[in-house]
């Protein structure tokens, strides 16, 4: 496993594919909690035709350091590693937190970004004031209730509830000021208003039962993106873990656009 030490932080990633494809590198961006195995269905299928990247966030999975406060500065990170690997123009494909830090790429590389996938992510946090006063509520909780709150709740009715406590142990292995911090991130994080820079193709795919970022709250992004397209699946907010085939098989679509 490759490593790379970044402003404090050693990231772990994987660099898979051939170099010598006209193809522009996928990187693969995962979630709050999670890592980049999240991303296995995903990487088997492209990693024979094309240059796939995807790391552990720092804090997240064997990638260690803390520190960051915002969502900009994680795409600082990921910047940092494309640099290293000379990795020029990219497709970012982030789910969820790593969807806004697609977006952040977009906005601050914008000649560097060739097509861009958003997987059950949005441009900007809305709670109901019921629901805001939930999340708030929620921080008050012990951590490991507060993280196991968030992810089960993650997951669309019916998927197998072992799975669903393996991600849970997963995600409480975070560090509780990486979790804690990043949880402020994304509810700060807003970019609503700047999409309609975004001028790259950009395929957002959303799982129709997700109650951490609701559906519509994507739709109402997607109007405002001047190149975008809509896919939703019948799943909760953990798409690339619920149903990986066909979020593979969307990716597919998009990457070969005319096949």
């Amino acid at each position: 496993m490759p490593q790379l030490e970044v402003d404090g932080a050693v990231l772990a990633y994987d660099d898979e594919g051939p170099r010598d494809g006209t193809a522009a590198p996928l990187v693969l961006i995962h979630g709050w909690t999670a890592d980049r195995h999240r991303w296995d269905h995903q990487t088997e299928h492209f990693a024979g035709r094309r240059r796939v990247v995807r790391l552990d966030l720092r804090g997240h999975g064997e990638s260690t350091g803390a520190g960051v406060r915002t969502i900009a500065e994680l795409a600082q990170d990921v910047t940092a590693l494309l640099d290293h690997l000379e990795v020029d123009r990219f497709v970012p494909v982030g789910h969820s937190m790593g969807g806004m830090i697609s977006q952040t790429l977009a906005l601050t590389h914008p000649a560097r970004v060739e097509r861009m996938v958003l997987v059950n992510s949005i441009g900007r946090m809305a709670y109901s004031r019921g629901r805001g006063l939930l999340m708030a509520a929620s921080t008050l909780v012990p951590f490991r209730l507060f993280v196991a709150a968030n992810i089960q709740r993650a997951f669309a009715p019916g998927f197998p509830r072992e799975r669903v406590r393996e991600y849970v142990r997963s995600s409480a292995g975070t560090p509780r000021e990486v979790v804690m911090t990043l949880y402020g991130a994304m509810r700060a994080f807003d970019v609503l208003d700047r999409v309609g820079e975004i001028a790259v193709p950009t395929l957002m795919v959303h799982g129709y039962h997700d109650i951490q970022l609701p559906v519509g709250q994507m739709l109402r992004m997607a109007k405002a993106y001047p190149d975008a397209e809509v896919r939703i699946i019948d799943a909760g907010h953990e798409l690339p873990v619920e149903r990986p085939a066909e979020l593979t098989a969307a990716l597919d679509r998009f990457l070969t656009p005319g096949a």
